[in-house]
């Protein structure tokens, strides 16, 4: 049974359409920087599991489409480059600090679920990306919330805003 995930991203740095545009639709995703989520790529993700593309840090946050991991947790080579902005010279590839994985692209959503909506529905009362402080950069979903998200994304914003 696979996982599923959130993972987020700023749209001006990458974006879903830059996935999309990706070859193969496929890419790394690396520079993560947190103990707790290195964890998480290391130890819990699998080729099959699937993940919410999140728009992170715009004027609307929110779910804008689907990834699956092809590539499950391997060291993060963008630690080892000392001109790159993640560079960590603990990092090697014989004790890795760091991690990522790959995705590929499976598809936008019809529209964005915005972070806004997410918070107004009891049934996502207990997701991590709705809580207040919750700001790490990858969380688990599980299979609940994940069917539920996407029913939403079929639904008008205020239709999810007025009957959640």
């Amino acid at each position: 049974m696979p996982n599923y995930w959130l993972m987020k991203s700023e749209p001006d740095m990458f974006s879903i359409y830059d996935l999309r545009k990706r070859p193969k639709q496929r890419e790394h995703w690396d520079g993560v920087r947190n103990y707790q989520v290195r964890n998480m790529l290391r130890d819990d993700f699998r080729v099959g599991d699937q993940a919410f593309f999140y728009h992170s840090s715009c004027k609307e946050p929110g779910v804008a489409g689907i990834m699956k991991i092809v590539r499950a947790g391997y060291p993060d080579h963008s630690a080892l480059n000392p001109e790159g902005e993640h560079y960590d010279p603990k990092h090697t590839l014989e004790t890795p600090r760091w991690y990522m994985v790959d995705v590929e692209f499976e598809r936008v959503f019809k529209r964005v679920v915005t972070l806004e909506e997410m918070k107004q529905c009891l049934e996502l009362q207990d997701f991590a990306v709705v809580q207040r402080g919750s700001r790490l950069s990858i969380l688990p979903v599980t299979a609940a919330q994940w069917k539920f998200i996407l029913s939403l994304e079929d639904r008008r914003s205020r239709e999810v805003l007025d009957g959640c």
